[in-house]
């Protein structure tokens, strides 16, 4: 085989044992076409690699994977990959998924057909998209306290006291609304079919480069999602917030307090997403949101 890839980087669900074999198996099938592996030394640590493909490896941490590779690919779901392209999103690496999980909209691979795949993968048959990324920025008293990413969406939301907060928006600086909610989702077109649909925002359509701001159970029955191109700076201030918090992909927070700024922009980078050349956007909306088939 004539690979376009010859570094591979490997990361798994975490405290999931029962994925070894799969590991195993696409481990083997990569070493059988002469590529170099690295894998999430976690795997390792929680015993998912059998000891016998151990020495044909090599191990790194995940947040260093993709110093290493030019190519990786993910074992699990949507969880797992939206952690691994936070890690991944500045080395330019791009990222296939195998579902592993339950929706699998970011993970497009069927296990089933992993190595058939792949093989195709390798040799350049295959659709990709670039999905820009959010940047967020948490400042108190203009001091900056906290930064990340995020491929689906940064929430602002009440925490576990259950009292709505208050914030004001801007964007370019000028002022938008005061809202009194549950919270405010900023969501990209990758994660317009996440927490923010739950919400009742839009579906933006993957690869279109803008930003939708939803609403979480706003007190103004008049405060609906708004779709603004990604090029704008988004500022969030919070006036009120007895117990609020920023998440990033649901999966890292900050607890913020009131006068705290959040702005948020796109990130400088995308991340390149590689699907199965037979990838349909709208028939993977049909199969897993159970819209209606074609009639005709």
């Amino acid at each position: 085989m004539c690979s376009l890839y010859h570094q591979i980087g490997i990361i798994a669900r975490p405290e999931t044992p029962e994925i070894a074999p799969v590991i195993t198996q696409l481990v083997l099938f990569f070493l059988a076409n002469q590529l170099n592996v690295f894998i999430d030394e976690n795997c390792v640590q929680e015993q998912q690699i059998e000891s016998h493909i151990l020495n044909k490896i090599m191990l790194k941490p995940k947040s260093e994977l993709a110093q290493h590779c030019d190519l990786i690919v993910i074992l699990g779901g949507d969880g797992t990959f939206l952690s691994a392209a936070r890690e991944v999103t500045p080395y330019h690496v791009p990222l296939v998924g195998i579902n592993l999980g339950h929706l699998g909209f970011l993970a497009q691979v069927n296990q089933e057909d992993m190595l058939d795949e792949m093989a195709r993968i390798l040799v350049g048959k295959y659709l990709s998209v670039e999905c820009i990324l959010l940047e967020g920025q948490v400042f108190r008293d203009d001091v900056e306290v906290f930064r990340d990413l995020a491929l689906n969406d940064v929430m602002l939301s009440r925490g576990l006291a259950g009292k709505m907060i208050e914030f004001e928006v801007f964007i370019n600086q000028q002022f938008v609304y005061s809202q009194r909610s549950d919270g405010l989702i900023v969501s990209t077109p990758t994660g317009s079919t996440a927490y923010a649909l739950a919400a009742g925002g839009p579906i933006l359509q993957s690869g279109l480069n803008a930003f939708t701001l939803v609403p979480v159970c706003p007190q103004s029955m008049t405060n609906r999602p708004i779709v603004i191109a990604d090029n704008n700076q988004i500022e969030i201030l919070v006036t009120k917030a007895v117990d609020a918090r920023v998440h990033y992909d649901g999966q890292t927070y900050f607890d913020v307090q009131a006068m705290d700024k959040l702005i948020l922009q796109r990130y400088c980078y995308p991340l390149r997403v590689i699907n199965p050349i037979h990838y349909q956007y709208y028939h993977t909306l049909r199969q897993k949101l159970h819209w209606g088939e074609q009639l005709i």
